[in-house]
């Protein structure tokens, strides 16, 4: 499949397992694709990779595809399993936004790590970048105020907010290196 075909396939799926049952999901997963194309300079030949995985990266939250509780897992099982999908995109969204703090909380870090190795560190730091620039409702943010709103809305002893809080300084790292990379680009002449 070709990269445009990827993203071609990749929205339309999103939208089919989302838009109805989890409307801001939905509108979060919009965002996160449309800050992937914002850093389209950054990925080279990978950019239409990113921002197919980038609106696929939360399908694991829709309710026919829910299993575990633990969204990366079950939107990378649907991906393989069901959808045929590339294996760059079912790596990325198993492992997306440092999900391996989460699993290990969940007791699914094994499982994880043994049906999905992982991507291309700068495809991650880039994914993750792209989430946890986005608000759930898909407009800009910052990676502060995403973590806050997170801990916030599951509360700071949930495992969720332990996890979020945990991952943190891992998240803060992958937006640096981001936009050191997006910064070497604009700096390279044309």
């Amino acid at each position: 499949m070709s990269s445009t075909a990827l993203t071609e396939w990749a929205y339309p799926l999103a939208e089919s397992l989302l838009a109805e049952p989890l409307p801001r999901r939905w509108a979060h997963s919009q965002g996160v694709a449309e800050r992937a194309r914002a850093i389209a300079p950054a990925l080279g030949s990978d950019a239409d990779l990113m921002e197919a995985t980038a609106v696929l990266h939360d399908i694991g939250y829709a309710p026919d595809l829910a299993k575990t509780g633990f969204h990366a897992l079950d939107g990378a099982r649907f991906l393989r399993d069901v959808a045929r999908a590339d294996e760059r995109v079912v790596r990325l969204v198993a492992h997306h936004s440092h999900s391996w703090m989460e699993a290990e909380a969940r007791g699914l870090l094994d499982e994880l790590q043994d049906e999905f190795p992982c991507e291309q560190p700068h495809l991650a730091d880039a994914l993750c970048y792209c989430d946890m620039n986005t608000t759930p409702d898909g407009t800009p943010t910052n990676p502060l105020d995403r973590v806050n709103e997170i801990a916030g809305r599951y509360g700071p002893e949930s495992l969720i907010g332990t996890f979020i809080r945990r991952a943190e300084p891992e998240i803060l790292a992958s937006t640096a290196r981001v936009l050191e990379r997006l910064s070497a680009v604009k700096r390279q002449p044309m």
